[in-house]
C-alpha cells in the first residue's frame, strides 16, 4: 500500500501553486499582484500593507515595487497611516479590476469548500494549522542550532 509522504505534500502543493500560477497568467496579472490583490479583497479593499507582507510571504521590496506600479495604473491608492502603517485602498477602478481577476477565485475556492463537508473543512484547516505550527517550530530550531553554530565558528 502506498502512503502520503511529506514529500507528496509538498508536490501537492506545488502542484496548486502552479494552478494559481496559471489562473495569474490567463488573467493577465503577476503571482505577486494577483496575491496582493487578494489579501486587500479578502480585507475588505483596503489593508495595511505590513498585513499583505504577513499574509502573502512575498517581500516587502516586491510589494512596494508592485503596490507602486498598481498606484500608478490608478487601481490602488496609498495613504500613510498611523506611525509607520501603510494603508492600501482600492480604487473604483481597482474594485473593477479586482471583480475581473479575483474575484472568479473567490468564487472557485468557495464552490469548492461547498463540496467538502463541514467535517472535511473543520479537518483539513486544522491539519494544515498543525502543519504549519510545526513546520514553524522546526525551522525555527534548525535556523537557531545555525546561528549558534556560526557564533561558535567566529
Amino acid at each position: 500500500m502506498h502512503y502520503l509522504t511529506g514529500e507528496h505534500y509538498t508536490y501537492l502543493a506545488g502542484e496548486i501553486n502552479a494552478l494559481y500560477h496559471e489562473a495569474a497568467v490567463k488573467m493577465g496579472i503577476s503571482d505577486s499582484v494577483q496575491n496582493i490583490l487578494y489579501v486587500i479583497c479578502s480585507k475588505g479593499d483596503q489593508c495595511l500593507q505590513s498585513e499583505i507582507s504577513k499574509l502573502t510571504g512575498i517581500s516587502r521590496q516586491t510589494i512596494h515595487s508592485a503596490l507602486h506600479k498598481l498606484e500608478k495604473d490608478g487601481i490602488v491608492r496609498i495613504e500613510a497611516g498611523q506611525g509607520r502603517n501603510t494603508i492600501v485602498r482600492l480604487t473604483e477602478a481597482g474594485k473593477a479590476f479586482a471583480q475581473e481577476k479575483v474575484y472568479p477565485l473567490f468564487e472557485i475556492e468557495q464552490n469548492i469548500w461547498n463540496e467538502w463537508t463541514a467535517e472535511e473543512r473543520q479537518n483539513y484547516l486544522k491539519l494544515t494549522q498543525k502543519y504549519r505550527d510545526a513546520l514553524k517550530r522546526h525551522l525555527q530550531a534548525i535556523l537557531q542550532s545555525t546561528s549558534q553554530r556560526k557564533e561558535t565558528l567566529k
